[in-house]
This record gives structure tokens, C-alpha cells and sequence, in this order.
């Protein structure tokens, strides 16, 4: 299938790394020109050096919870390209609590994983409504209240922004969806969750249906897909890509 992707442009944050490397490299693979954002220079021009010359890689370093920074990146990406079609939103992170939790940690999740996503969004939104196209993907987290994680209140945040951003952008040709990863190999994962194969192989057998920790492109290809023009009619969404562990059906 044709994605239709080949010349768009895409913003993704947290691409030094994990899935948001695994999706900016889908993406370029399909042909869109990229714009790569994190803090680590050298892990995003070791990215850059791997994609097609046809990505025309842009690097910025910058800590996207910083102030300015949404202004800062919305202006390069539209100084480079003229345009951005699609923003992944993929930088965040976890924060698991022994007990209740300092009040800091909990604002620093909110901010991290709610406000500088959505601070991202707001900056590009008029750049898509004046293009009459745009999709926005959030990679957000589980919002099921197994343990104190001060990072289940901002992913449940993002969800309900989402889907209200997704009522009002519709008619402007914008999508708006969020993919909540289960356990997939990623940075985070393998060095703080399930740091050894034997750990891996225990929670797949007793909580993953399907056997087995995801790769980070069993979620970028439907990253990929939600991008595309095909997906015009999905928006809305909570798609959770995690191997059947969801107990919940909706």
C-alpha cells in the first residue's frame, strides 16, 4: 500500500532514541522530509547520518519543556520546510512512586508528559489549518491506576485534550490520535522496567497474550499508517499497541 507520505513533513519530538528513532526512520523510509527533535546532538546526527538523502534531516537539540521552545521549533521546522504536516509527539517518560510522591515529581510529570506536547501542538496548529492538513500522534502511556505513577494523570490528560482537539480540527483536515505503547524495547524499558532477557521472557509469559515484549516497529507502523492521508477517517483515538495486556475492552 501506498502511504501517500512521500514529500510531507514531519516533526518528531524524542527521536534520539527508542520509538521516537524507530518512527522518524518509518517515516523517512516512506518519504517524508524530517525535522528530529531531542537533546542529545550526537545520538540525532548519528539518526540523521542513517536516513535517505531525500529526508533532508533537520537536527534541533533542545529540551522541548523549556520555555520557548514550541516557538523555537515551529519556527525552524517552518523556516526549513515552508510546512509541517505531522508532529509526533513521542518525548516523555514514566515516573513510578514507592508511596504518594513529592509534589514536584508530579508537576514535573505533568509537565513533561501533558504540557509540552500540547504546547507543541498549539504552536503548529495554524501552519496545518492554513494547509488545510495535519496529523498530530501522541504517544502517551497507560492510564490504568495499577500503582502511584505520576505519569497515568498527564497520559489520561493527553487522551481527553486529544479527542477534544480532534472535534475541533476535524473540518481543517487534522487528525489527532493517541497510541499508548505497552511493554516495547525501548530505552526506558530495558534500562528501568525489564532490564534482562530473564525478566523480559517472565512478565511476556504472564501478562502479554501474544508472548513476547513488542519491538519499536511493531508500534512505528501504525505511527507510520495514522500519518498518511489513508487514515483520514481515524481520529479521536486511543489505540493502544501492547500485545492483548489490556484487560479492559474499550
Amino acid at each position: 500500500m501506498d502511504l501517500q507520505l512521500t514529500g510531507k513533513v514531519a516533526l518528531v519530538t524524542g527521536a534520539s532514541a527508542g520509538l521516537g528513532r524507530t518512527i522518524a526512520r518509518l517515516l523517512a523510509e516512506e518519504g517524508c522530509k524530517l525535522a528530529i527533535l531531542a537533546r542529545r546532538r550526537h545520538l540525532l546526527d548519528e539518526l540523521a547520518a542513517t536516513l535517505p538523502a531525500s529526508a533532508e534531516p533537520l537536527v534541533i537539540v533542545d529540551d522541548f519543556t523549556d520555555k520557548g521552545a514550541a516557538e523555537r521549533t515551529r519556527d525552524a521546522v517552518l523556516g526549513r520546510f515552508g510546512r509541517c504536516d505531522i508532529l509526533v509527539n513521542n518525548a516523555g517518560g514514566s515516573r513510578p512512586q514507592t508511596d504518594l510522591g513529592p509534589d514536584e515529581v508530579w508537576m514535573e510529570a505533568m509537565e513533561i508528559n501533558f504540557h509540552a506536547g500540547r504546547r507543541m501542538t498549539h504552536a503548529l496548529v495554524p501552519a496545518m489549518r492554513a494547509q488545510k492538513y495535519g496529523r498530530i500522534v501522541n504517544l502517551t502511556g497507560s492510564d490504568e491506576p495499577h500503582i502511584i505513577n505520576a505519569a497515568n494523570a498527564p497520559n489520561g490528560a493527553v487522551h481527553i485534550w486529544a479527542k477534544a482537539l480532534s472535534r475541533q480540527l476535524g473540518r481543517d483536515g487534522i487528525t489527532v490520535n493517541s497510541v499508548p505503547p505497552g511493554r516495547i524495547r525501548s530505552e526506558q524499558i530495558d534500562a528501568r522496567i525489564l532490564p534482562t532477557e530473564e525478566a523480559r521472557q517472565a512478565w511476556a509469559a504472564a501478562e502479554v497474550p501474544v508472548g513476547f515484549i513488542g519491538e519499536p516497529e511493531d508500534l512505528g507502523v501504525l505511527v507510520t499508517f495514522l500519518c498518511s492521508p489513508r487514515a483520514r477517517y481515524i481520529t479521536g483515538q486511543v489505540i493502544h499497541v501492547d500485545g492483548g495486556t489490556l484487560r479492559h475492552s474499550h
